[in-house]
């Protein structure tokens, strides 16, 4: 039996650092780019000796990275310890697979422990990959003399193989080791990992909720438990408890978020010295799990694009903690900032939900202001003739990207106190410049902030000459859209997809 789930990545439109903090909600996008995590069995069999087994075998394969990990699990207590040579470790799918083990052992009956236990002998094979939009290409694109454009990105292979960071000592930049484009890759791997194996041990059945469409009682149960496990294994893998938007994007889909209380995780971040995983995961799956989520999408015939500037992407821990510090430091300039942002983050959510309702109520005038701002810049957009009508869909428009830019504003001077790069002089030009262009609603960049790819909401059908413009700024306009699914079971192996379209879309002669 083979398992295959996959979760999107994200974009967090509003509620960087603020999102941190309850009860401060954050806009979070899911997008079509995926992380895969694939399952099946170690072993073919399980031998007439290998109930006495006391640990089992796990291999987990990461074909993009080059690496190959081998662990032994404690059928006793479901601690992994890695046997193999190499450093090349993991921590999120670690956690997952020691948590994911734990709650199926703390919810199944004896039968089911003992189904349980033969499927454990015959030990995990993992294999985890993610869309070639989380990761930056500009290398492979530049060495082959190829433009910066989505077409070279298309010619590269499905998964491909992931370029690290040259200078990892650039403080400055903050750089992680892999060059990333700042989608969630942690989070959207950890859930499709958790809800993978969740699958695979029989403890839930996602068929049922596929991509988040079914909200019957069993469907919501098993999200539920996939997004507690997996906020649990990352939170743990990271060493710290984080707002938990990003796998809450990748179980869900697109949101507006309030993050749960972080006392939820207590249990679980003493593990290993006072408390039993087994107890631990009892703990979290009986906590009070606060956050809010309620379902959002951007208002139709707007597409968020998404440009990678090439700085190889912003390490957000690093970023949060200089912002943490300042807040202590100056805790009235500081509150006085939230505050701003809040209130901006805030008018920005009231008129994207106003032009959903508005496209809903006022249909045709809808259309032809969207038909006529997608083919001007802002400043031409209130110098037309329109209806009353019309001019409330003008008035949501204009009311949107002044917001954007009173966010982008509190966030640059929250950078300049903190002495982090929020919003870089050069992601600032290259904004500003954007936010320019026909056809664009709003720019900005997402979550935390930094050298990350920038976002932007474009009008109409503009993608193409918004893409064809940053090529010419020296920013590659990636693959990507917002998706509003969240976790989802895939039907095989997502390489062996990739290659049956091609043949299939092949124009054969």
């Amino acid at each position: 039996m083979e398992i295959v789930a996959s979760a999107p990545g994200k974009v967090l439109m509003t509620g960087g650092y603020l999102v941190l903090e309850r009860p401060n909600a954050g806009l979070v996008l899911s997008t079509n780019a995926r992380f895969y995590a694939i399952v099946k069995p170690f072993h073919d069999d399980v031998t007439s000796g290998s109930w006495a087994w006391s640990w089992m075998d796990v291999k987990l394969t990461s074909p993009q990275l080059g690496r190959e990990t081998a662990y032994k699990l404690s059928v006793k207590n479901f601690t992994l310890q890695s046997v193999s040579s190499s450093d090349a470790r993991n921590p999120f799918v670690e956690q997952a697979v020691q948590y994911v083990i734990a709650a199926a052992h703390a919810k199944f009956d004896q039968d089911k422990k003992d189904i349980l236990q033969k499927r454990l002998l015959q030990g995990l094979d993992i294999t985890i990959m993610g869309a070639n939009a989380f990761y930056s290409y500009r290398d492979q694109l530049e060495a082959h003399g190829l433009p910066l454009t989505p077409d070279s990105l298309a010619q590269l292979p499905p998964f491909s193989s992931i370029t690290f960071n040259s200078d990892n000592a650039n403080a400055a930049h903050c750089k992680p080791e892999v060059a990333k484009t700042g989608l969630g890759s942690s989070a959207a791997m950890t859930t499709a990992v958790v809800a993978a194996l969740l699958q695979y041990l029989g403890v839930v059945n996602l068929s049922e909720s596929a991509k988040g469409h079914h909200q019957d009682c069993n469907s919501v149960a098993d999200l539920d438990l996939v997004h507690m496990i997996a906020q649990t294994s990352h939170c743990i893998a990271q060493g710290k408890v984080g707002s938990g938007f990003d796998v809450s994007c990748a179980v869900y889909g697109s949101q507006r978020y309030v993050r749960f209380s972080p006392e939820v995780l207590s249990s679980a971040q003493v593990a290993g010295t006072r408390a039993l995983l087994q107890e631990v995961v009892v703990d979290v799956m009986e906590g009070k799990w606060d956050h809010e989520m309620d379902r959002f999408a951007l208002p139709p015939r707007m597409t968020l694009l998404l440009g990678e500037p090439g700085s190889g992407g912003s390490s957000t821990p690093s970023m949060v903690g200089a912002v943490k510090k300042w807040q202590k430091s100056e805790p009235e300039k500081s509150v006085y900032t939230f505050t701003k942002l809040s209130e901006a983050n805030s008018m920005l959510e009231k008129q994207l939900i106003k032009l959903r309702k508005l496209a809903e109520e006022q249909g045709m005038a809808y259309d032809s202001i969207i038909d006529r701002c997608c083919r001007h810049k802002s400043e031409k957009w209130t110098e037309q003739s329109i209806t009353p009508s019309e001019q409330a869909v003008v008035e949501a428009l204009l009311g949107a990207r002044n917001a954007m830019l009173d966010i982008r504003g509190h966030m640059r001077r929250m950078g300049d106190a903190a002495g982090v790069p929020i919003e870089p002089d050069s992601q600032t030009r290259l904004l500003d410049a954007t936010m320019d262009m026909e056809g664009v609603l709003l720019a900005g960049i997402p979550g935390a902030g930094g050298f990350d790819a920038v976002f932007a909401i474009i009008l109409g059908d503009s993608s193409s000459q918004i893409a064809t413009a940053w090529s010419s700024l020296n920013v590659l306009a990636l693959p990507v859209r917002e998706d509003p699914h969240g976790v989802s079971l895939e039907i095989g192996d997502p390489r062996l997809q990739e290659i049956t379209s091609g043949i299939s879309s092949a124009n054969i002669n």
